[in-house]
């Protein structure tokens, strides 16, 4: 809701940072990290999202008419970047929820989870990082990311023990809570939404019971994990923007901005021309 009234009628992943959807932004950075199939877990209200990535006839046709050749390779590249599929969600019972309920689609494969509101950059993409841990520890992977104390009660957040060998970017996950009171964190590692998981979770997240707002929190099946297998945390390499908040939302848009060919030139002469 904190980006009404813009998004009374398209869900908040379409919200533009630039001239692509927030949520293109979380498929491109799956596609560079070697997935070659995503699900989205949708809902009644957001079809938008799996048209953004089908096949639009008539679009193409009118900008092929038009001669937009440059468009029309950028519309096309859209539909071709990954194999779509979705699953509806049809309420909203939490993030444990709506990865259970892409079991069948997944079954017993490790599988990656992003959520739409993180936007992750840098030259090795989060998820790749996570990947290659994976690879590693073959075991399920959280990203982490260190937060102002006065922030934490927004975040799960891991309490954690070194790995052997020591490794100053990979740590075993000991125990995780979901937005602790202040002064009750155990670290000042926060998870973001990033997650490499393995098919075990799934047993877990059957058997828990719906939690605070009446959700299944992923967090509590992490909890369950931990005690069955090895769980490790990952201090991921980059900058995130929670596109969420408005705040972060705009800053990356001046910064994603400032970084194109065709605009970032001008836009920063305009910026350094402000009277601020």
């Amino acid at each position: 809701m904190r980006f009404l009234p813009a998004t009374k009628a398209i869900p908040k992943e379409m919200l533009p940072i630039v001239d692509k959807p927030t949520i293109q932004y979380v498929v491109e950075e799956a596609v560079q990290s070697g997935l070659k199939e995503v699900t989205f877990v949708t809902s009644s209200r957001k079809t938008e999202i799996e048209n953004h990535f089908d096949y639009d006839y008539r679009l193409e046709q009118r900008l092929r008419e038009q001669g937009k050749q440059d468009l029309l390779n950028v519309v096309q590249e859209i539909s071709r970047m990954i194999t779509v599929s979705s699953v509806r969600q049809k309420e909203p019972l939490g993030l444990g929820h709506a990865i259970l309920i892409t079991r069948a689609l997944i079954g017993e494969e490790p599988f990656a989870v992003f959520l739409g509101d993180d936007i992750m950059v840098d030259k090795v993409p989060c998820m790749k990082q996570l990947l290659n841990v994976y690879e590693t520890r073959q075991a399920s992977v959280l990203a982490v990311q260190e937060v102002p104390q006065e922030t934490l009660s927004r975040y799960g957040v891991v309490a954690v023990e070194p790995v052997e060998p020591a490794d100053d970017r990979v740590l075993t996950v000991k125990d995780i809570v979901e937005k602790p009171p202040p002064g009750k964190a155990p670290s000042n590692l926060a998870v973001i939404g990033r997650y490499v998981l393995t098919p075990t979770i799934f047993p877990f997240l059957e058997k828990t019971e719906p939690g605070a707002g009446g959700e299944i929190q992923l967090t509590d099946g992490l909890k369950s994990l931990i005690g069955k297998e090895p769980v490790y945390a990952y201090r991921f390499q980059g900058a995130r923007y929670d596109a969420g908040n408005k705040l972060e939302y705009l800053m990356a848009t001046v910064e994603f901005a400032l970084q194109r060919e065709d605009l970032g030139e001008q836009f920063r002469a305009y910026l350094k021309d402000l009277k601020l």
